[in-house]
């Protein structure tokens, strides 16, 4: 068997070795050297660690598994510091040399720094890999100004991460308008409008001179004389091909490593993709046309014959802060062009396309990007639409954007539909008629696509629509996982009318592909059994997420946070003194006051958490829980002069009632003395708002990373009716929501008139209320135990063993 070392595991080469491994499994053993010590990850969602919309196990593309069950050798953490091309060897810096008989370049790009004086300082990074990402994160817990030079993708990205972890961050751009290789100034100008809402300021048309302060940066001063202030100084300027070891192995370099159509250098048996290549001039740092080279690269290596590659049309569709955008081609103006352009500045939507010849030559979507496959499918065929040209964005009828079988029809095969993952149409539709898969959950599981951002699962749904056909629309739904097919909907179901109480009786008898169930269906189902059955299911605590296990949040450093119950945020002396002892004789590094008016030990050891809680003889406050959070109130009419009603006593009868409470997903809420909001009654799960002479209550509000205003539910005149309708409202959302969907999204999707009609009824409301009474009559404080026997060790057994850890993509429990 042939011996095929890649230096590199990145995206472009992975994704290279696993379409050579579909072709030709057994040709070649193989062995890829990675300079980070993690498996292969997306670099496109790191932006989405940083904004904390993912995790770093969100973001692995590839797990330690999937090359274990490969033979891949895969040696993380090492770089490869020479190539022999005479003997055909590679060596790494830790001493490793390993022979080959095919050698693949996939050594990507490095971030290029400007040669500023003072860039050596502390605090100035990059923001290209992990490293960087975590750099920024523990950053932004002990300072507070960041600036970013470069306004472009990554830059932007980097600087809205930044605004959601409470940073003052300024973008420096050497160009008047932002992404300026992507946009237009029209759509530059809407971007930069929006990013300011948000919170970026924006530093236009500066050129950046001296990084100043002592060994840690302080600011950055420009050539005009400006300064802006800086604690964390990221350059996000654009990159710079790897081709160092390429080149002193004597293989041809010039902006990257060049190579012919197959991939190949001037070297004998030596291959370089992604963003180290140069072909035909280029140097591509987009990941459609990287997969494309994989593509090509695989098949030369498999013995498969192709046409080469001829080069890739560019094009880039991506969402910015929550903005959707699109740009491909050549979409500047000049005398020999003609420009189609659409501005709806109530809607937020911009759309330019430009023709030459009749022919679509670029263009530019902003807010909607519906058009966008459409549009480059017509650059990719050279359609010629001379005087016809708005039906380009209106159709021939001059209607609306085309729908979604229509985008799907004018895609070509080879067209990517997964810009993460380089899935194309036709991978797609190869899973679905020779491979039976018939949900987007299904398709992502056999290709990948929609399993980074999910940015592209409308048109994956368009495509299994258009390629099932209607009749079939029933057939497309999706499991609770990729252990079974069965849907929430179907496993509550069977749930009740089989009178299944544990976990395992609902994967046997329900035929679950794993018989062990994964980290996404065991604690949903331990969820499900829960809420049908109070009385009769046992908790199993082995299916429940790390912290809900723990009773405490773990931290980045392994340490625990704990965080006792202040009901309301009220609290005495007394309670105030034993928090304070707590923590003195524990040695917690850091007391701090949270969002939802309590007080939170950080920086516990595991080993202490059974001893700690027993000192405080406090009830948990489910920092942790997939439960009733926090009752933030303010001060009402007990002492301020604009109070309506007594909101302390309200959020305090609101949170003894429903404490400890089991629920889909956390559940906050909010008790406001008077319209003027001050406890943020309106963003959260729910809150409850006084008025003269009542209460008004709003629901499904959310104030995380997708902001969303909560909606009037009801007014109602008494106490006793506001927690009448919350436990109502509260029983309904626990019966009715998937696990791990919060309040916001269940409303949405099943829409507020549909909650109003299930609670108008007094009986109905009575009915839930029932409900959900004999579950809280059930429930009992997790430590409560350890109080009552003093249980120490059985406790901290129990923390020892083997956990589920929350994450998006199901997996084995880690210890």
């Amino acid at each position: 068997m042939k011996k095929l070392v890649m230096i590199g595991n990145g995206m472009a080469g992975v994704s290279f070795v696993e379409q050579l491994l579909k072709l030709n499994p057994n040709r070649y053993e193989i062995t890829i050297i990675g300079a980070e010590p993690h498996p292969n990850y997306n670099r496109i969602m790191l932006s989405s660690v940083l904004a904390g919309e993912a995790t770093m196990e969100d973001i692995v593309l590839n797990s330690w598994e999937w090359y274990k069950e490969n033979n891949i050798q895969l040696h993380a953490g090492q770089t490869a510091t020479a190539v022999d091309t005479a003997n055909r060897t590679v060596t790494t810096d830790q001493g490793v040399t390993v022979a080959y008989d095919e050698l693949v370049f996939a050594t990507g790009s490095l971030p290029f720094m400007l040669p500023l004086p003072g860039a050596d300082k502390e605090g100035v990074i990059a923001f290209r890999d992990i490293k960087d990402c975590e750099t920024m994160l523990d950053a932004s817990k002990r300072y507070k100004k960041a600036v970013v030079i470069g306004g472009g993708l990554l830059g932007l990205e980097a600087a809205r991460g930044l605004i959601n972890l409470n940073m003052e961050v300024s973008v420096v751009h050497i160009h008047h308008y932002l992404m300026e290789r992507q946009l237009d100034e029209t759509a530059a100008k809407l971007l930069q409008a929006e990013l300011e809402r948000q919170g970026i300021k924006f530093l236009l048309s500066k050129n950046s001179d001296t990084i100043i302060g002592g060994d840690r940066v302080e600011g950055l001063t420009f050539k005009d004389g400006t300064t802006a202030e800086a604690d964390l100084l990221v350059m996000a300027v654009g990159i710079k091909a790897n081709v160092g070891v390429a080149k002193e192995a004597g293989v041809e370099v010039n902006r990257g490593i060049v190579v012919n159509d197959y991939m190949e250098t001037n070297t004998p048996n030596v291959y370089a993709l992604g963003e180290c290549a140069e072909h035909r001039g280029m140097v591509y740092g987009l990941v459609a046309p990287l997969y494309e080279q994989g593509a090509i690269l695989a098949k030369k290596l498999a013995g498969v014959d192709s046409e080469g590659y001829k080069g890739s049309v560019l094009s880039t569709k991506l969402k910015i802060s929550g903005v959707n955008v699109f740009s491909a081609g050549d979409f500047s103006d000049s005398p020999e062009t003609r420009a189609l352009r659409v501005q709806d500045d109530l809607d937020g939507v911009y759309k330019k396309v430009v023709f030459r010849d009749g022919k679509v030559q670029g263009a530019v979507l902003f807010g909607d990007t519906a058009d966008g496959s459409k549009l480059f499918s017509y650059m990719r065929s050279g359609e010629d639409f001379t005087g016809r040209e708005k039906e380009v964005l209106f159709g021939a009828s001059g209607g609306k954007s085309s729908g979604p079988e229509d985008l799907v029809k004018a895609m070509s095969g080879d067209e990517i539909v997964c810009g993460c993952n380089g899935v194309t149409k036709d991978t797609i539709v190869e899973s679905i008629t020779e491979k039976g898969c018939v949900s987007v959950q299904e398709i992502k599981a056999c290709t990948k696509a929609s399993g980074s951002c999910g940015g592209c699962k409308p048109l994956v749904e368009a495509i299994l629509l258009a390629t099932v056909g209607a009749d079939n629309v029933s057939a497309v739904k999706e499991g609770i996982c990729g252990c079974t097919s069965h849907s929430r909907d179907e496993v509550v179901e069977s749930i009740q009318r089989m009178r299944l109480t544990t976990s395992r009786e609902v994967m046997a008898v329900l035929d679950w592909k794993n018989p062990e169930g994964c980290s996404k269906c065991r604690p949903a189902l331990n969820y499900y059994l829960g809420m049908v059955w109070p009385a009769e299911h046992e908790d199993e605590q082995e299916s429940r997420f790390v912290n809900e296990r723990n009773h405490a949040n773990i931290q980045k450093d392994g340490t625990f946070s704990v965080v006792p119950r202040i009901y309301g945020g009220v609290t005495t002396p007394e309670d105030l003194k034993r928090i304070a002892e707590v923590a003195e004789k524990y040695e917690v590094p850091l007391v701090k006051i949270t969002g939802g008016q309590r007080i939170d030990l950080l920086g516990v050891k595991k080993e202490d958490l059974p001893k700690m809680w027993k000192d405080l003889d406090m009830p948990s406050g489910y920092a942790y829980g997939k439960s009733l959070r926090t009752v933030k109130t303010c001060v009402g009419n007990t002492f301020c002069r604009f109070g309506t009603q007594d909101s302390i006593k309200m959020g305090i009868d609101m949170e003894k009632k429903f404490e400890r409470l089991n629920t889909p997903h956390k559940v906050k809420l909010a008790v406001s003395g008077c319209p003027r909001n001050c406890a943020e009654s309106t963003i959260k799960d729910l809150g409850v708002i006084a008025i003269d002479g009542g209460w008004e209550l709003y629901v499904a509000g959310n104030g995380g990373t997708k902001v969303r205003a909560a909606e009037l539910l009801v007014k109602v005149k008494t106490e006793e009716e506001v927690l009448e309708w919350t436990g109502a409202y509260l029983q309904y959302y626990r019966e009715d929501a998937h696990y791990l969907e919060r309040t916001s999204e269940w409303a949405q999707r099943i829409g507020l008139d549909t909650v109003k009609k299930a609670l108008e009824k007094k009986e109905d409301r009575d009915a839930l209320n029932a409900r959900i009474d004999k579950t809280l009559d059930l429930m009992k404080d997790p430590w409560q135990q350890i109080i009552e026997d003093d249980g120490l060790r059985s406790a901290f057994d129990a923390l020892t063993a083997p956990v589920v850890t929350e994450a998006a993509a199901a997996g084995e429990p880690k210890a």
